[in-house]
């Protein structure tokens, strides 16, 4: 894990990206958005990061979908799932694939920040 760490949001709603981001950065951290997974992917900090936030469906490529790149990829990055939709299926895939946390919208700050911290301790302690 890097000094400072990274959280990059994947999100195609705004308000959600703006909300993450503001949480993130006054907990001290860096963070990066982007309105889509294939945004996030064509960037530069897909290996720099410490955590990802990810919405499940959104136009294009779904959080899933994403998941299972990222793994392809050889990836490990911790990924909280977001969604409005907390279908079982879902859920059982996404922590099959080692998913680190999931919220269903809509969540309070402090519940995403629970979970960015509890990633980040195991990650100090790996």
């Amino acid at each position: 894990m890097s000094e400072f760490p990274l959280i990059a949001i994947v999100d195609d709603d705004e308000a959600i990206r703006l909300a993450a981001e503001s949480l993130i950065r006054s907990l001290g951290f860096a963070a990066r958005t982007f309105d889509s997974a294939e945004a996030f992917l064509a960037s530069g900090v897909v290996r720099k990061i410490d955590c990802l936030i990810t919405d499940v469906q959104m136009p294009g490529m779904s959080g899933l979908d994403l998941q299972d790149v990222l793994i392809a990829r050889g990836q490990q990055t911790p990924i909280i799932f977001i969604t409005a939709y907390p279908e079982e299926r879902f859920q059982k895939r996404a922590r099959a694939n080692g998913a680190a946390g999931i919220l269903v919208k809509p969540f309070d700050g402090q519940s995403l920040a629970d979970c960015i911290m509890g990633i980040l301790r195991e990650g100090e302690e790996r």
